[in-house]
């Protein structure tokens, strides 16, 4: 199997601003041993607690799922879940 695939086949497929935000609550939910209901996507990321490190393996994890590079600046300049998600489905479009 060429591992070239999965990430050709994830970057043709578009994700809206719903699918990133649920894809970043799961992930942030299990990080933060923390239920689903209580991630507040208008929360900061800071808000969650995360070490930095933390946070850098999220943001790679998401790029890994989008199949295209996440810039680690973006947390910062998009700091919420709902934030982030638009920026990045807004890329998509592009």
């Amino acid at each position: 199997m060429n591992q070239s695939t999965p990430n050709s086949v994830i970057a043709q497929t578009p994700r809206t601003a719903e699918d990133i935000q649920d894809w970043l609550i799961c992930q942030l939910a299990a990080r933060i041993q923390s239920d689903l209901d209580d991630i507040d996507i208008c929360a900061s990321f800071e808000s969650f607690a995360l070490e930095s490190a933390d946070a850098l393996v999220l943001l790679n994890q998401l790029e890994q799922w989008l199949g295209c590079p996440v810039p680690p600046v973006l947390i910062w300049n998009y700091p919420t879940i709902e934030l982030l998600s638009q920026r990045l489905a807004e890329e998509d479009d592009d």
